[in-house]
Parts: C-alpha cells; structure tokens; sequence
C-alpha cells in the first residue's frame, strides 16, 4: 500500500471533499482522484462513494480511515524519532484542551512551545472528554487534558491539578448568608442546597455532570436541572442572564470579560473534588518530542492554576 495514495485518501474521507483535499494537499484534482482510483482497485473496493455534494467513505473506507490515521501517525512518529538523531526536537505534537481551561493556557502553553520546542509543531484542539478520548484512540491528537479520566489499560494518565468544583451563579440571585465577623466572604453552601436549585449542566457523558450526579447521590438527592447545554461559553452566558447556575472549577470565570456579574460560592458536604490529568495513548510510542511536551504541558497549566488554588 502506498503511503501518499493513503495520506490522500485520509485526507479526503476527513474533509469530504476532493476539492477541498486538493487545495491542502496542494496536488491538481484529477491527480488526486487518480491516485485514490489506484488505492482502491489494489485494495479491490470501493472506499469513497462520490456525491454531487463531495465524498463520504463507504463502511470498507470507513475502516480504512480508522488504521490510515494510526498508520500515518505511527509514520510520523518515525520520521520525528528520525530527526532528533540529526539533533534537535522536531515533529508534530497534537494536544487536546477542554473548553473551561482553553482560554487560560493557550497563550502560555504556545509561548512555552516556541521557547523550549522551536523545531516542533504544535496543534491544538478544544473539545470535550469524548471528543478527544476518540482523538487519542485514532491518533488524530497524541496528548488531551481530561477531567476525571477512567483508568484503563490503553492509557497513560498523570494527574495534574486537584480541584473543587463551585457554584457560580448571577450576582445578587441567591441571597447567601454573610459569616459574622468576616470580610464579606460568603458562606459555602451545602451539596443539598445546591441540588435544590436550577441548574446548566452538560448533557451526559460530561465528566462535571457525572462527577456532580454521583456526588448528590452518595446523599440521596439528585440535581434540578433546568438546562442541559454543551458548551462552556453557552452555560455561562445563561449564568449571566439569570437562567440557571452552574458547577464548575472557579477558573472558568477566565473565559468571560465581565467576572463582576457572576459570584462564586465553595460547595460543602461533601466537596465536590475534580482530577485534572494529562493522558495519551499507552498503545503509541512516545518520542522524545512528546516526552518534553508532557513536561511543558504539566509545567504551564500548575502555573496557569496557581491563583486559583
């Protein structure tokens, strides 16, 4: 099987296109379609059914672009490994991000990379647990930042940041208690209360919404929830509007220009605590490229956490 014909093929099975895959791949169309005519009388089927739309991979090219991804990558990885006997740490490296974190370790995270990896290429992506569970799986990214990863043998986690998870709501929507004698600090509120109001919480299998569900039920309650939304900005923006609250790390509020709408409170009885950990793929060697960018990564997001802690 040749690798290039492969490389196309991925390549227009991922866009949908051979236009469009023509324009990346930066090879005239006819060429293209060509070469993917080539690869798929040697494999004796027919990978892509072309549309007056584009092209969407038939189940045979669906399997395909599953071990294609993984066999580029493992090519990459090659040619990375390759390179650093020359001297020097090049190559891709591709790291996935969650939403309530991107914002506040994308800037610091690149900075990091040009000055510690300026032969590396970085990608990032932002997504949530599952999106980018499936990235590790196919080899589309090589790294992710997960709340609350599920051990497993496929995976390699190390646990960043332990955190817990607070309320924030619209300012003045809840009239919380002031603690005598204090500074102003409001008083946490309890697990129990919390499930007594409405709240914007993500649609299962979100790792804040599992977390917060088991917790109420280790108390016998279960969360009110108002809205279900899957997107970070989105819930906040509600929050803001008055429509709901929301359970997140206090962190989040990095994502918003205005921080003086929302107040947070610390939640109590229990704490909702939630793991931060970085994870890539045990089934994939690591190159030395990938080895120092876990050192960057781990670096950049407990400097990136410290006020918050």
């Amino acid at each position: 099987m040749d690798l290039k014909q492969l490389e196309y093929f991925v390549r227009v099975a991922e866009l949908g296109s051979f236009t469009r895959a023509s324009i990346a791949l930066d090879i005239a169309q006819p060429a293209l379609s060509r070469q993917i005519r080539l690869l798929e009388v040697e494999l004796r089927q027919n990978l892509l059914t072309r549309t007056g739309r584009g092209a969407i991979p038939t189940e045979a090219g669906k399997l395909l672009l599953k071990h294609g991804r993984g066999i580029l990558h493992q090519v990459e990885v090659a040619r990375e490994e390759l390179g650093a006997v020359r001297g020097g740490l090049a190559g891709r490296v591709s790291i996935g991000l969650p939403p309530s974190l991107s914002k506040l370790i994308t800037v610091p995270l690149t900075q990091a990379f040009r000055q510690q990896l300026p032969h590396a290429q970085l990608t990032l992506t932002e997504g949530f647990s599952m999106l980018m569970q499936e990235g590790l799986r196919v080899g589309n990214l090589d790294m992710a930042v997960l709340y609350n990863s599920e051990r497993s043998p496929e995976l390699e986690t190390i646990t960043l940041h332990s955190e817990e998870l607070v309320l924030i709501s619209r300012k003045g929507s809840i009239k919380a208690p002031v603690k005598k004698g204090s500074t102003g600090k409001r008083q946490p509120i309890s697990l129990a209360e919390v499930a007594t109001l409405p709240l914007i919480l993500p649609s299962r299998p979100n790792a804040f919404r599992i977390l917060i569900e088991g917790e109420m039920i280790t108390i016998g309650c279960k969360p009110q929830i108002s809205l279900e939304v899957d997107g970070l900005n989105a819930i906040l923006s509600l929050v803001r509007e008055g429509m709901g609250h929301a359970v997140l790390p206090s962190y989040t509020l990095s994502n918003v220009e205005d921080t003086a709408q929302f107040s947070l409170r610390s939640i109590r009885s229990p704490r909702i605590m939630s793991e931060l950990m970085l994870v890539r793929s045990a089934r994939r060697a690591s190159t030395d490229t990938q080895k120092m960018a876990i050192d960057v990564v781990k670096a950049v997001v407990v400097e990136a956490l410290k006020p918050y802690l």
